[in-house]
């Protein structure tokens, strides 16, 4: 277009005006008060090589980096050195006309642009022009929509994957990020890789337990819970409970899990309340029982059997100690002494302790029948008769209280044996010697899961018998 001596640039985007322009089409500057130059200075313009320089400057005679013909360049606060320069938002297509007279404002100091020489300082207050403040500039240049000139949103981030296991596959040993697939089964033997609950150990101050999964089953359907509560007297009591899922039913495991919480809970509650152990005991046993029953779901189940489980636990309380149990899941007596005698403390609820209790079949032959394990009282909702058993011991000695499941009986199952695999520091170390115990049924053979808590019981001299 030619260049026309009438017209001149606005100084604030160097974009051509009009002579009878009060506002710049493109920025929104007043012209009111900006001179218009001569032909001579348009003239000069025209062909000057120095850019135009930027209005509204901070300060008299400080210099600002006038902008490039057609690059975008900051408003307000110069870029950083090495800072690609932000884009400007258009002006609205039809600047508002103030309603009074234009502001008079001084002109803006029109100071050319060195060559070269360092941006202005960012600690300058951001210049504004009349009337069209300017919005403060962001740090760094980011994409934009062409459709809308705004920000393109930035790409979704994937999360960074979980990092790989590096244990080893308990069955070859295999060490490393490739030694279980996502399967759960290790990559190079083929083998299931442990699960959470293939072994526990907990301690607390009193009691210790530890449960395994053996080595013939695929998961682990025992569970115990342990627990510390303290009678009215602020004295301690400390309680295991031990059960064992019966694998014949549906969800053995979530049977065993379910009964032992329950019957915790319900020891927790009474005890502080100053029932006394025996009682709630039996109370707890009650609660294991209605709470395995409550699982039962025909859809879930499929008309399997119900869920369900045995259960054995001990209360250690001051001079006596309570067990109570359903099924055939046990509790021992081993003497710190061991020139005293060991005790077997519960009664099964199985076929074979029926055939010996009505003297039909010796004990070694009961249980030589494949028919021995077979138990004849559990808790689940297809129980036909709850018969919780309950018994309390006041020892004249200090030894340790043991509640396991068959998995460890099975190969120590008298008391006297059942003595010779306890080790000597019981009392004084019951998680070692409950993880001794569990080893001991996994190198006799592991055939089934195999779970045992082992409480401590302070000496009372002078005390003995039962109630």
């Amino acid at each position: 277009m030619q260049q026309l001596d009438q017209c001149s640039a606005c100084p604030g985007c160097a974009e051509p005006l009009e002579e009878d322009d009060r506002f710049c089409g493109r920025c929104g500057l007043s012209l009111a008060t900006v001179p218009r130059p001569t032909a001579e200075t348009a003239s000069t313009a025209a062909t000057a090589t120095a850019r135009p320089p930027q209005a509204g400057v901070a300060g008299p005679g400080a210099p600002a980096p006038p902008p490039q013909s057609g690059a975008p360049t900051h408003q307000g606060t110069p870029p950083e050195p090495g800072t690609p320069p932000m884009a400007v938002p258009p002006p609205p297509a039809h600047p508002p006309t103030p309603a009074g007279p234009p502001p008079s404002t001084p002109p803006p100091a029109a100071v050319p642009a060195p060559a070269s020489g360092p941006p202005a300082s960012a600690a300058e207050p951001t210049p504004t022009l009349t009337g069209f403040p300017l919005a403060p500039p962001a740090a760094r240049e980011s994409p934009r929509d062409p459709r809308t000139d705004a920000p393109a949103p930035a790409p979704p981030q994937s999360p960074p994957p979980p990092p790989r296991s590096a244990s080893a596959c308990a069955v070859c040993g295999t060490v490393g990020s490739g030694g279980d697939d996502a399967d759960g089964y290790c990559e190079h033997c083929g083998h299931a890789s442990p699960k959470e609950r293939d072994h526990l150990e907990q301690e607390m101050p009193g009691v210790a337990a530890v449960s395994d999964r053996g080595l013939r089953h695929r998961r682990n359907e025992d569970a115990f819970t342990l627990s510390v509560a303290h009678l009215p007297n602020a004295a301690p009591a400390v309680l295991a409970v031990v059960c064992d899922g019966v694998s014949s039913s549906s969800r053995p495991d979530e049977a065993s899990a379910t009964a032992a919480a329950a019957a915790r809970d319900a020891l927790v509650a009474a005890l502080p309340r100053g029932v006394h152990p025996p009682h709630a005991v039996h109370e707890a046993l009650g609660a294991a029982a209605r709470a395995v029953a409550a699982l039962a779901d025909p859809g879930r189940d499929r008309g399997s059997n119900a869920p369900a489980c045995t259960i054995v636990g001990s209360v250690v309380a001051g001079e006596m100690f309570t067990v109570g149990w359903i099924g055939d899941s046990r509790a021992y007596w081993v003497p710190e002494d061991r020139a005293a005698p060991p005790a077997r403390l519960t009664e099964d609820d199985s076929w074979a302790a029926q055939m010996v209790a009505a003297g039909l079949m010796t004990e070694a032959d009961a249980f030589a029948d494949p028919r021995a394990h077979a138990i004849t009282g559990w808790l689940g909702a297809d129980s036909e008769d709850f018969d919780p058993h309950t018994a309390s011991f006041m020892p004249g000695e200090p030894g340790v209280v043991l509640v396991c499941t068959d998995g460890l009986w099975n190969y120590a199952e008298s008391a006297a044996d059942m003595a010779k695999a306890v080790p000597a520091d019981a009392r004084q170390h019951p998680l070692p010697a409950a993880q001794h115990l569990v080893r001991h049924a996994l190198e006799s053979g592991g055939h089934d899961n195999v779970t045992v808590a082992v409480l401590p019981f302070p000496a009372a001299p002078g005390r003995a018998g039962s109630v």
